[in-house]
């Protein structure tokens, strides 16, 4: 290492842990105060949550019900349209997360939290709470990037009464420089087991299977070890005859996937749950139509595309007039 680039570095240390000394005089001070929960605890949040999780407790239910520990932190989100009523992040919290744009951190991705619940919450409970910076760590090297680890800490009340305590832990960080690859871009391969082997087998002779159970024929797609219907494990296929409609789907916009688009300028490309006339659904792309032409409804066809030499794949081709 010549002596320039050497200095280089030390600099760059240097400047990296005057941040750190900058991040902790904001140890300690407030991240958001006095906020109010925008509705008192409450049933049919509670019931949606249950559904939602498939928790089905009876203690969340019946003529004297709490909620589950769990939503502490749910009772305390301000929504899409965030806290209106001047509770929402401090000047102190947004000056922090300044200085770490400002240093080049600027990709967040949770890591944990922690949870403490002294008392359970009831439908009608009013939620106030408190937010402190608890903790911000020195600069980590992680497989996403150089960082730090920033530690908040929200008091939740329940009529004023300590009712819980959410610690919550990002990593804000500078992502990691990765090479691009030397050659074009490739879908990602699919993951053969011995559940799915005979699907992928089916597919490089151009044939799409439909597992079928033989006790109670019931097909099922994608492949799984054992029949939903009826539990059985034996089973036999059938070849789907390819046609089909579209059920739902999606247009995938960010990120950038150039192995997705002919074009090669990464997307937007759209992503279709396929109704097989067989009554299966299969998630595949929809080709020989613009992204923002897939319409629910719409008439495919099946055909296989290969990607690329070592990856051949089911697609459906928008029918004509469809």
């Amino acid at each position: 290492m010549s002596e320039r680039e050497d200095a280089e570095g030390v600099r760059e240390h240097e400047v990296r842990d005057q941040l750190y000394e900058q991040l902790t005089t904001y140890e300690g001070r407030a991240a958001a105060t006095e906020g109010r929960g925008k509705d008192p605890v409450n049933e049919p949040m509670i019931r949606h949550w249950c559904e939602a999780m498939g928790d089905t407790s009876a203690a969340y239910r019946g003529p004297d019900p709490v909620a589950p520990p769990t939503m502490l932190q749910a009772w305390t989100m301000g929504g899409l349209s965030g806290h209106t009523d001047g509770t929402g992040r401090s000047a102190a919290y947004d000056e922090m997360f300044a200085l770490l744009d400002g240093g080049g951190y600027t990709s967040v991705v949770a890591t944990d939290c922690e949870q403490e619940y002294p008392r359970p919450l009831r439908p009608g409970d009013r939620i106030t709470f408190d937010t402190v910076i608890e903790s911000v760590s020195r600069r980590k090297t992680t497989k996403l990037g150089t960082g730090y680890f920033v530690t908040t800490r929200t008091d939740v009340r329940a009529d004023g009464e300590p009712a819980g305590t959410h610690r919550f832990r990002i990593l804000k960080y500078r992502p990691a420089q990765r090479r691009r690859p030397a050659g074009p871009a490739l879908r990602p391969r699919p993951v053969i087991n011995r559940d799915n082997a005979g699907f992928w087998a089916g597919v490089a002779e151009h044939r799409l299977l439909i597992q079928r159970c033989t006790d109670c024929a019931t097909l099922r797609l994608p492949w799984l070890p054992g029949c939903n219907a009826c539990g059985g494990a034996e089973w036999d296929t059938v070849e789907a005859g390819g046609e089909g409609t579209v059920f739902s789907h999606v247009v995938m916009h960010h990120p950038p996937f150039p192995a997705f688009d002919p074009t090669g300028e990464g997307g937007p490309y759209a992503v279709a749950l396929i109704e097989l006339a067989e009554g299966v659904r299969i998630v595949s792309n929809v080709i020989g139509v613009p992204y923002d032409k897939v319409r629910v409804g719409m008439p495919v066809h099946l055909e296989f595309l290969r990607t690329d030499p070592d990856l051949e794949l089911p697609v459906f081709r928008a029918s004509e007039g469809g």
